[in-house]
């Protein structure tokens, strides 16, 4: 058996542990802390404008443009625009008129989620677009006995979050189902005289 070279890069990185008796190679254990430090300086850009303002503001424009950019790639996937499936060109403009204001309503909640997420100390999962709206989905009305139509169940903690986001309270929503609940509920038939 030849014994084994390393590279001194390789020992920068990693404890390379030798049998010292047959000067063999057994295994390498990573130095996890010059490993992190190395990562911490990858991935550094640079953004030049004319324009005066500060790095996070730059940052904040430039992160913005580039979601705009992959918003609207993304409407060949999550809207369909990959394939019309319309026949005239009326319906052509329609669907993508209503598409253009699906993905302007999507970006809309995507910012103030992310605005409210900053925040938090670790970024809950349910805070995204497509999480967000199942979390508001599971809101929902049933009809009692009497016909009155109620909230399913109390506002749950993640709910109130996402409303949050939105500027919206667990009460507005108790409000909102209130009210929905007296529009619904219909008035109950009459019996004249004549009838009975």
């Amino acid at each position: 058996m030849k014994p084994a070279t390393f590279p001194r890069t390789c020992s920068d990185y990693f404890d390379l542990i030798f049998d010292e008796k047959q000067d063999l190679f057994l295994f390498g254990t990573e130095k996890a802390d010059v490993i992190e430090r190395e990562l911490g300086l990858c991935g550094y850009f640079v953004i030049v404008t004319s324009a005066k303002m500060s790095a996070k503001e730059a940052l904040d424009l430039y992160k913005s443009r580039d979601q705009h950019e992959k918003l609207f790639r993304g409407d060949k996937s999550y809207l369909g625009n990959k394939s019309i499936r319309v026949h005239s060109s009326e319906s052509v403009s329609g669907k993508i008129f209503v598409e253009f204001i699906a993905l302007i309503i999507q970006n809309s909640m995507y910012c103030q989620l992310k605005d409210e997420m900053e925040g938090y100390v670790a970024k809950p999962n349910y805070m995204t677009v497509p999480a967000a709206i199942k979390e508001l989905e599971k809101i929902e009305m049933i009809r009692q006995m009497d016909g009155v139509y109620q909230l399913d169940h109390a506002v749950t903690a993640r709910q109130k979050n996402v409303l949050k986001a939105f500027g919206l309270d667990a009460d507005h929503v108790r409000q909102k189902a209130i009210d929905l609940g007296k529009a619904l509920l219909k008035p109950k038939p009459t019996i004249t005289s004549e009838e009975a």
